[in-house]
Order: C-alpha cells, then sequence, then structure tokens
C-alpha cells in the first residue's frame, strides 16, 4: 500500500544523485574535534564578502548562494514544478548547510580529497560535456567560474563521502514483519467488520471482500518504515496470526493481522532506502543543533 510508506527525504535523494560515485580518497588520522563556540558570530563587516550563512565560522559568499538559487530555480522550471522563491530559498539554504556539516564531518573523520582526484572528477565532466569550450559554455549556463566549480564539486564529493559512512550503518537484515490489513473509512463499516471476525469469519476472506485487488496484503516491513506509525507500532507488538482491534489513522479504520514475523530478514530495495534517508535525516537534525550556523541571508 503505497500511502502508508515513507518516501525517501528530499536531501536524501539529492545527495544521492549529485554525488553518486565519490571519488578515493586518503584517511589520515582525524583531529581531536573543535569546540563549538556559543558566542554569536558577528555580521559580517562593510570590507568583508557578504556571506549567505557560515557553519562553525566555514561560510558560504552570498553570491555562490544566489547562483545556487538559481540552478535550483531553472532545474525545478525544466521539471515543470512551481516553487515559491521563500521554499526555493529554505529549500537551498537547508541543503547547503547539510553539505558543509557532511563536508567537515568528513574531513574530521580523516577524509582527505586528493587534487588529482578531484582532477579526474572535472576531466570526466570535462569529457562527458564535449571539451573545454563546452564545460565553459556549461560552466556559464549554470552560474560557475572554475573556482567556484571546483570548490562546490570538492564539497560535494566531501559530502557524498560521509553520506555513505552514516548510511552504511542500516543493516542489510533487520526485524520485519508481514501484514494484511481491513481498510475501512467510517468507523461503523470497521465496527461490522470487527464484529464478523468475532463471530469466527476468516480474516484473510474479509480482506479479500474489503480490498480484491490486493486481498489487504501490505507487505514486509521493518520498524520506521510506515508513514502510519498506529499501525507499524500495533503491528510489531503482535504475535503472529493474531489479530488487532480497530486502529484509527489519518487514511481510515484499520484492523490488522500479523502472518509471518522474521527477526532478520533481507531488507527491500525501497525499505533500505527509507531507513538509510531517515539515519542521514536523524544525523543532520542532531548535527544542526550540536553545530554553530549562522544564518545571514535575508
Amino acid at each position: 500500500m503505497s500511502t502508508l510508506k515513507k518516501l525517501p527525504l528530499i536531501l536524501f535523494i539529492f545527495l544521492l544523485a549529485a554525488c553518486s560515485a565519490t571519488p578515493a580518497g586518503t584517511l589520515s588520522t582525524p583531529s581531536p574535534p573543535a569546540v563549538i563556540e556559543t558566542s554569536t558570530v558577528s555580521p559580517p563587516t562593510a570590507t568583508s564578502v557578504p556571506m549567505a550563512f557560515t557553519v562553525n565560522g566555514d561560510g558560504l559568499p552570498l553570491v555562490e548562494f544566489e547562483a545556487e538559487l538559481e540552478r535550483y530555480r531553472q532545474s525545478q522550471t525544466a521539471l515543470g514544478r512551481e516553487v515559491s522563491d521563500e521554499q526555493a530559498r529554505q529549500t537551498v539554504l537547508d541543503d547547503l548547510i547539510s553539505q558543509f556539516l557532511l563536508a567537515q564531518a568528513a574531513r574530521e573523520a580523516g577524509f582527505n580529497l586528493e587534487e588529482s582526484a578531484l582532477q579526474e572528477r572535472i576531466d570526466s565532466l570535462t569529457a562527458q560535456l564535449g571539451g573545454p569550450d563546452s564545460l565553459s559554455a556549461w560552466q556559464q549556463a549554470h552560474g560557475y567560474d572554475e573556482a567556484g566549480l571546483r570548490v562546490a564539486l570538492k564539497r560535494s564529493i566531501e559530502s557524498a563521502w560521509m553520506r555513505d559512512q552514516i548510511i552504511s550503518s542500516v543493516p542489510p537484515t533487520i526485524e520485519q514483519v508481514h501484514v494484511r490489513q481491513i481498510l475501512t473509512y467510517n468507523q461503523e463499516d470497521a465496527e461490522r467488520a470487527k464484529a464478523r471476525l468475532d463471530e469466527g469469519t476468516d480474516f484473510d476472506e474479509l480482506a479479500a471482500l474489503y480490498d480484491p485487488a490486493t486481498r489487504g496484503d501490505i507487505g514486509w516491513f521493518p520498524r520506521g518504515f510506515l508513514d502510519l506509525q498506529t499501525i507499524e507500532e500495533t503491528a510489531f507488538t503482535l504475535e503472529e496470526n493474531t489479530i488487532s482491534g480497530i486502529l484509527s489513522t489519518e487514511v481510515g479504520f484499520h484492523i490488522i493481522k500479523v502472518i509471518e514475523r522474521d527477526p532478520a530478514r533481507p531488507l527491500a530495495f525501497d525499505a533500505l532506502l527509507v531507513l538509510q534517508a531517515k539515519a542521514l535525516e536523524s544525523w543532520v537534525e542532531d548535527q544542526r543543533s550540536q553545530n554553530e550556523i549562522v544564518i545571514l541571508v535575508k
């Protein structure tokens, strides 16, 4: 049931698409973590380069933020999507701050992107585009100069490396349950279904009447996969072949049955993506609360 499944984060998909092939780097002994200062960073002076934000003192120039914002708008237009100025600003700001946090964590963990590896990525991009002239035209069209492209690509690669470390913490096998449901859209129908079950009607046959296409089969899922936490939490408290009471959610009224349980079932690809996305989201949220982030762009 697609309405029950949590989709991967936009952030996770963006990083996965943008940085899927991380060039080799070297791992050095990480330095001790820096102490986070609690004092407020002063806004840039009139003679300094205007910044969009800083993360632990490392800032993104406002001109680069505006270029990234324009690239995002262009990409949404190309996809036929309409986004407000505020939505675009917040999406780009959140993504760039996340990239800064990931890239900084990669360096702190000892990841060192060699200049030769960065150049290999640029050479590959140049070849894909059709040569140096095509690369220059692409940079101009997307608001990059040579130095800006190298900086953005380096940060992207570093953040991808750290992303991979985080999502690798998700185990390939995990406890899962296989669940079937009877779903109604008003309480009266749910109560009638429950009464029939109490009278001895077979659950599977009744579920098939309410949903002939899927016979009520939600499938296998681990903890953290469904949007509807009430369904998920209840499913993991039930024993095999036991039936719940009536569960109310924003979708409707459910009665569920746990068909099977498996303490170590391999994750399906979509479930793996969801759990990896949640691991990344949790890491970013945690880091945002622990690091010094100053937003200067209006």
